[in-house]
């Protein structure tokens, strides 16, 4: 079931320090994702390397492909990160295994990318979300050959308006960024309520769906 599921993967530095300081760093990380596509099948759909954390949507086509993917990418990045800086033995650089949550492949999927794809421009490193550098909408608008094939074909239609969309904010916007970032949390699945249903019984995720926190008094 795993492998024909959409995933919003995200990990951040350990005790949210600054990973990527200058552009070799990011260059460097890019090239272990280049790498990590080579050895795993890994379709990737969407992506944002931010200073201190990133966010991939992925497409894996075998069930431990995820795992797989995400642990050579992570421990890799690691050893090369901390050999670069003389730091070997230094500890962790990220704060523990990525959170996860599968997304329905329709609109949901479509609002994913999205929140995905305009990350630098939320936090106002750039003007349009395009013009970050590390991301799949960049890639997509300026990128070359090797960059390119980094991007796998999406499980759903790309609206002709999407890039255009990207820079603009729309009614809700708040909402829907409340209900990811809960799924973030949770890692619940991102969708409507009967296909989340649906995935929380066929993965296992019913405690995704639990109320988190002490119990108010008098309930």
């Amino acid at each position: 079931m795993m492998g024909n599921m959409v995933y919003h993967i995200l990990n951040r530095a350990n005790g949210r320090m600054q990973i990527f300081e200058k552009e070799k760093d990011y260059v460097a990380f890019e090239n272990i994702l280049i790498e990590a596509k080579e050895k795993f099948p890994m379709r990737i759909l969407a992506y944002c390397i931010m200073p201190n954390h990133w966010h991939f949507v992925l497409y894996p086509k075998r069930d431990n492909d995820l795992s797989f993917f995400m642990r050579w990418l992570t421990l890799t990045h690691t050893q090369r990160w901390l050999a670069h800086r003389k730091m070997v033995g230094y500890g962790h650089l990220y704060q523990g295994r990525y959170k996860s949550f599968p997304v329905q492949k329709d609109d949901h999927f479509l609002t994913l990318c999205r929140y995905v794809e305009r990350n630098a421009l939320r936090a106002k490193l750039v003007a349009r979300a395009e013009d970050w550098r590390w991301s799949s909408a960049w890639v997509r608008a300026h990128g070359n050959e090797k960059q390119l094939k980094l991007l796998s074909p999406w499980p759903v239609p790309m609206p002709n308006d999407y890039t255009m969309g990207l820079n603009e904010t729309y009614l809700h916007e708040e909402a829907v960024l409340d209900d990811i970032r809960g799924a973030v949390q949770r890692g619940k699945p991102f969708g409507d309520e009967v296909w989340v249903q649906k995935t929380v019984k066929s993965l296992g995720l019913e405690s995704t769906l639990n109320p988190r926190g002490r119990p108010r008094k008098g309930t």
